[in-house]
């Protein structure tokens, strides 16, 4: 079992910057890739940016040249820098850790909120 702990959500202007920080708890052993999603109201939940155990890195496209995903290995911490940030961007982002691929196992942190007025 992994418990997974965000900060660093919070209210900024377009064009500003925030780090999302999520540390991993637990059986952390057993964690194969790190990601970060997000969901805005009424839409579905998507795929902000990965990272696996290797350092692969994957991002959406809206997101690609602005949002930066890293981990820690050793203190079990994933980090989302986020510059040049959009009102488009404005959504609950959760941390997500791949535990097992086939059959899927995974967890998720309860979220924090982003917001980025105009």
């Amino acid at each position: 079992q992994v418990q997974l702990v965000e900060s660093g959500g919070g209210l900024v202007q377009a064009g500003g910057s925030l780090r999302l920080s999520c540390a991993a708890s637990g059986s952390t052993s057993s964690i194969n890739a790190m990601n970060w999603y997000r969901q805005a109201p009424g839409k579905q939940r998507e795929l902000v940016a990965g990272i696996s155990n290797g350092g692969s890195t994957t991002y959406a496209d809206s997101v690609k040249g602005r949002f930066t995903i890293s981990r820690d290995n050793d203190k079990n911490i994933v980090y989302l820098q986020m510059n040049s940030l959009k009102p488009e961007d404005t959504a609950v982002y959760y941390c997500n850790v791949i535990l097992r691929w086939i059959p899927r196992l995974s967890a998720w942190g309860q979220g924090t909120q982003v917001t980025v007025s105009s």
